[in-house]
């Protein structure tokens, strides 16, 4: 019976979690149309956070979670991104992960 609950427990974690991701994109969208520079940066926070902490909740640790968004910052880079290609988004923001 204790085991069931823990698993009921983690399920209704992982979906509360869901919405949290959901709700940090509404505040984020809703920032960036009233041009709130201090709530776009917390909306934005609360979306990476909640992304983060979803990830570990399903079983991915924060560093292969990092790990990842360096393949995938790479891969997309190698694909010719046009933000890499225009700004160098990709690889500035794979440098501040690396260097964290």
């Amino acid at each position: 019976m204790d085991r069931e609950l823990d698993v009921a427990t983690r399920a209704k974690t992982i979906e509360w979690l869901k919405t949290e991701v959901v709700d940090q994109m509404s505040r984020l969208f809703k920032a960036i149309w009233d041009g709130s520079t201090t709530r776009v940066k917390d909306s934005l926070a609360g979306l990476i956070a909640s992304s983060y902490i979803l990830g570990r909740r399903l079983g991915i640790p924060y560093r292969d979670l990092d790990s990842a968004i360096q393949d995938k910052l790479a891969k997309l880079k190698q694909e010719g991104h046009q933000l890499e290609d225009q700004y160098r988004d990709l690889t500035e923001l794979s440098e501040h992960i690396r260097k964290r």
